[in-house]
């Protein structure tokens, strides 16, 4: 039994490595790159407790850089794992519930040390590999962030327990923080593979038990997840993974009564449709399900003509064509004054076509192939609309390529509506469209900005007018969860910037906060009194 009050390590954001040439890291990384790439095919299987199950039914891990290559496979499966999976979650919830919480942290402390020392190259290199992002984008995703998450979250998870309620003279009060009464489900999506283990992880710190669905395309990197937390301590059955269709997921987790949370990422439509899921089976379950979601956007940046051009146009290249455009965060729209159009059109350019397009083991490359052919062919359909409208131009890229990779180049269209499809549709990919409006008519462009879409997850404002930039914050209140000034709206740090969004974007329960550990537990107040009444007369009773 523990005897004190323990003081957590203070959480520090993990340093970026460069990986410049010649150094230490970039040869150790890309060696195991290429180990990994050279290897036999992997076989991932179900996590179901203390099981590793395979099937017969197996299907391709590629790379989305060359999709011939196996990496491997997964192992499919049926409702009958996923029944497994909740079975073996909630009999783990047994001791994991009750597990002190300096235990539950010392595990994810040790995750956190062990992906910053000896999983941190094979971690990367497996998101390299599999959802084919540069030495650079692994690095901050796979590495940098996971290992703030753990770290950070363990902080949180402190500041949450001691917040505790007053106590007047002869009694005390207290607030315990239960984990929910039942699982938590957790389905992931593939472009981060830091979000992926942080939907599982977060639920589990607050003592929870979860089953988790990463998406088909970064399984090959939830294996490694899956691997670390193993090699951490963290016991079976907290995190059971299975590889099933969505569909047969929430046919057999949704209706069943120990179903008590869903941690999402992943699109707005498949959000929307889980919780109408959720509502129509609330009779089943022991009490109301927590539902945290960070969906899509429609992200922005909007110039003053007062901002600095090369600073406008390299916040664009950066915003929105990082990783391909497929981060929720993405600049997928901008507004442009017509003063400072023509040199960000010429700098935005030149960089642009500067971009270097191949496999993330050429670390010259600063553009890598898009998820799978039908994200390749939904972006590819979206590049000829644009071709076909006489609106709207394109002024780099709109060309692309899937004969050996799923490559698409960065395209850069202008248009003069500022209602145009790419304008107001989410893409995911690495297509950026450009309203470039009156200079005098910023306010105005702001209102066009928050009614065009209805996402309102990140954004940014660039300007050297302290006046324009007040008004553009006041003006987009609720135009986007995450909101820059004067830099690009990707980048969110764990401890720096909580992130997420509201509107279609999502519940904004900000990953990377309290905030969203919070939603992991149930609070109890207990009410202790020292001194027990023994008649029921009050002091008004008394007669004068």
């Amino acid at each position: 039994m523990s005897n004190a009050f323990f003081t957590v390590p203070v959480a520090k954001n993990e340093p970026v490595r460069s990986y410049a040439p010649g150094s230490a890291d970039r040869a150790s990384l890309l060696a195991k790159y290429k180990e990994m790439f050279n290897q036999e095919p992997i076989d991932v299987p179900i996590y179901l407790g203390s099981e590793q199950v395979y099937t017969t039914k197996k299907r391709k891990l590629t790379c989305p850089h060359d999709h011939q290559k196996l990496l491997g496979y997964y192992n499919v499966g049926e409702g009958i794992h996923v029944e497994k999976a909740i079975k073996s979650a909630v009999e783990a919830r047994k001791m994991w519930a009750a597990t002190p919480w300096e235990d539950r942290a010392a595990i994810f402390l040790k995750a956190a040390d062990l992906l910053a020392g000896p999983y941190r190259d094979k971690m990367n290199a497996a998101t390299m590999l599999a959802q084919s992002k540069n030495v650079f984008q692994a690095e901050i995703d796979a590495a940098c962030e996971l290992i703030d998450f753990f770290r950070f979250n363990v902080q949180y998870m402190t500041q949450i327990y001691k917040d505790q309620p007053e106590s007047l003279p002869g009694m005390w009060n207290r607030l315990e923080y239960r984990p929910l009464e039942g699982f938590v489900f957790a389905l992931t999506p593939f472009n981060f593979t830091s979000i992926a283990a942080n939907l599982c992880a977060a639920p589990a710190m607050m003592g929870n038990v979860v089953v988790w669905k990463p998406a088909e395309s970064q399984i090959y990197s939830a294996q490694i997840i899956m691997e670390l937390f193993k090699a951490a301590g963290l016991p079976d059955g907290v995190i059971n993974m299975v590889t099933v269709s969505g569909q047969i997921a929430g046919e057999v987790i949704f209706k069943n009564k120990d179903f008590a949370g869903l941690h999402f990422t992943g699109s707005t439509h498949v959000f929307r449709n889980l919780w109408r899921q959720i509502a129509e089976n609330l009779d089943v379950y022991r009490g109301y399900p927590r539902i945290v979601g960070e969906t899509g956007g429609k992200d922005f940046v909007i110039a003053h003509k007062s901002a600095i051009p090369a600073e406008v146009a390299t916040a664009l290249s950066r915003g929105a064509f990082e990783f391909q455009g497929q981060k929720c965060s993405a600049a997928s729209r901008a507004y442009i004054p017509d003063n400072l159009w023509p040199e960000v059109h010429r700098i935005l350019a030149e960089q642009v076509r500067s971009f270097k397009i191949g496999s993330p083991d050429d670390t010259s490359n600063f553009i890598n192939a898009v998820i799978d052919e039908k994200a390749f062919d939904k972006i590819a359909t979206y590049i000829d609309f644009i071709k076909s409208q006489t609106d709207a131009e394109i002024i780099t890229g709109g060309n692309y390529d899937k004969s050996r990779g799923y490559f698409i180049e960065p395209t850069t269209v202008v248009t003069k509506n500022p209602k145009f499809r790419t304008m107001c549709e989410e893409i995911f990919g690495p297509v950026l469209t450009i309203f470039v409006y009156e200079a005098d008519k910023f306010e105005e462009t702001l209102e066009l900005l928050d009614e065009t879409s209805d996402y309102a997850l990140t954004g940014s404002i660039m300007s050297q007018d302290r006046y324009a930039i007040n008004l553009a914050t006041k003006k987009l209140e609720h135009a986007a969860g995450n909101f820059y000034i004067n830099d690009k709206p990707t980048g969110a740090v764990v401890g720096q910037q909580p992130f997420g969004g509201a509107r279609a974007s999502g519940t904004n329960d900000k990953a990377g906060a309290a905030l969203n550990l919070m939603r992991w537990v149930s609070a109890r107040t207990i009410k202790e009194t020292f001194v027990t009444p023994t008649d029921y007369k009050y002091p008004f009773l008394d007669p004068l």
